[in-house]
């Protein structure tokens, strides 16, 4: 399976409805899953859809219709563009922790903490395998805290990967937004019907 990400790249109101009506055909052709920005009275100015990829790659690149302006019919503008591009899921780690998905391993505690610290292994490692982040707590002096607090470290780890992976995605949109090239169509469709010119 494959995203996609159909935007308008900023386009005016005929663009949004150029939008609309590529998610209509979709729902037509096929039963894609996909969410879309809150629309305004002509349509949403973006979706992401997730289509078959051999599906997916037909509609990849700019997208033109041609239509006299349903919103200004006296405007002199008769071509009106979306781009379609497929974006990359971005692995976002999960913030809940499961027991099958974490490694401790205990060790010395080097370090003030006094004599206890020292002599026994009270300090934790805490690995989590999908991700491959480490937290280590070696602060306290038993290890049942220091375990605890690590895994506590980890959880905060966690939030923030998930916030910068949610992040990257959305400045990934952002440029994509910006990349509509308003040439060379790679599918055409006319009239208030939306129907495909070959």
């Amino acid at each position: 399976m494959t995203r996609l990400l159909i935007s308008t790249g900023n386009g005016p109101g005929e663009c949004r409805l150029a939008v609309a009506h590529i998610l209509r055909r979709l729902t037509v052709d096929s039963a894609p899953d996909w969410t879309q920005s809150k629309p305004d009275k002509h349509g949403p100015a973006s979706a992401i859809v997730t289509l078959p990829a051999a599906q997916a790659a037909r509609w990849c690149g700019t997208i033109l219709w041609r239509c006299q302006s349903p919103i200004r019919p006296h405007h002199k503008r008769k071509n009106w563009f979306v781009g379609v591009f497929p974006i990359e899921t971005l692995p976002v780690p999960k913030t809940q922790l499961h027991p099958k998905d974490l490694r401790f391993t205990s060790f010395r505690a080097g370090g003030p903490g006094g004599q206890h610290q020292n002599t026994t292994d009270s300090a934790i490692r805490v690995v989590h395998l999908p991700s491959g982040l480490v937290a280590v707590s070696r602060d306290k002096r038993s290890q049942h805290r220091n375990k605890a607090q690590a895994l506590s470290r980890l959880e905060t780890m966690l939030m923030l990967a998930s916030i910068d992976a949610d992040n990257r995605m959305r400045e990934t949109l952002n440029e994509l937004h910006q990349n509509l090239n308003r040439g060379s169509p790679t599918r055409v469709f006319s009239g208030a019907h939306f129907i495909e010119r070959c």
